[in-house]
């Protein structure tokens, strides 16, 4: 009875560990965008920020946003797209040709159907029309096919101007031409103030995910990221835990780019900072997980026609 009794005992104790673990794995990391790197930084969104003192490697890619790449983020296949193309006069015409002269050869006979040297030299020139035909529409389809030069002394539809940030690392946004986004980038200067601000939104960002503030966080943030993280409450809701944050202090913060595209202007900056992070079961408060101490992200912050700064991406580090 004992033994039945201790084994039952042991068996429950196994059931509730496995349980705890598989909500901890379950909750993951739990700060706002620590799930991987979300959201949008204009023309620069798919390319990775410029490394500094704070975030050497750099960035991870963006792996969620709104902003979908284009032919200036290097889409693979726009190169070769043609070449199916190519396939056309060679195949095609060489099969009609090919069933052409099977079909006269075989059809009353090679010596039947001529009948005399008129017949012979009639065939002749048929043939000779047939290719020259033949001949023609495959050079003007392969010349429709071949991209077309640009007009000399025009101004590339890709190109803009990358200018680096004073007193900043280099944008690395790759120059001018065919890899190049198509608008116009301008260097900016990030004043003391506004580090001050990115240092105060982020600390802000952080308190109203850790109360499940939505108003603050859409006042803060773009709409976009502002929906990202609406998600992840609302995942947190519905696996019955809620994260808490507390005690944010940045640690070390840095320039990596700054720019203006038209009236929005872009400021990406590195920050290691500290804080308190628990996810508790919502029902009992027990603490299911504790998060690091201590983070380095890399944070962009826009704003449109001198406005304040909100976030519109976090990217996690390399």
């Amino acid at each position: 009875m004992m033994t039945t009794f201790s084994r039952g005992r042991r068996s429950a104790a196994a059931f509730g560990l496995a349980a705890l673990m598989a909500v901890a794995a379950t909750a993951g990391e739990a700060r706002p965008g620590s799930g991987g790197s979300m959201g949008s930084r204009g023309s620069n969104t798919h390319s990775a920020p410029a490394p500094t003192a704070t975030a050497p490697g750099g960035g991870a890619p963006m792996q969620r946003s709104m902003t979908q790449p284009g032919p200036q983020m290097g889409n693979p296949g726009l190169a070769g797209a043609a070449q199916p193309g190519r396939r056309f006069g060679g195949g095609f015409f060489a099969g009609l040709l090919g069933a052409g002269l099977l079909g006269a050869l075989i059809g009353g006979g090679f010596f039947g159907g001529l009948g005399g040297i008129a017949s012979f030299l009639g065939l002749l020139l048929q043939v000779g029309l047939i290719v020259g035909l033949i001949f023609l529409a495959v050079r003007f389809f392969r010349r429709r096919q071949q991209p077309q030069p640009a007009m000399a002394g025009g101004p590339s539809p890709y190109a803009r101007d990358a200018v680096p940030p004073q007193g900043g690392p280099s944008f690395g946004f790759g120059g001018n031409g065919p890899g190049a986004a198509p608008v116009r980038m301008e260097k900016i200067s990030v004043a003391p103030q506004d580090f001050d601000a990115f240092e105060r939104t982020l600390g802000q960002v952080q308190l109203a995910y850790g109360n499940e503030d939505v108003a603050t966080l859409r006042r803060l943030t773009t709409p976009e990221m502002a929906g990202y993280f609406t998600e992840e409450l609302q995942a947190n809701a519905a696996r019955g835990v809620v994260n808490k944050i507390a005690d944010v202090k940045l640690q070390q913060g840095d320039l990596s780019e700054a720019w203006r595209e038209g009236p929005t202007e872009y400021a990406t900056v590195a920050m290691r900072y500290t804080l308190r992070d628990v996810t508790l079961d919502r029902a009992s408060g027990r603490v299911v997980e504790t998060g690091a101490p201590e983070a380095t992200e890399i944070w962009t912050f826009r704003r449109d026609r001198g406005g304040p700064w909100v976030v519109s991406a976090i990217q996690q580090t390399r």
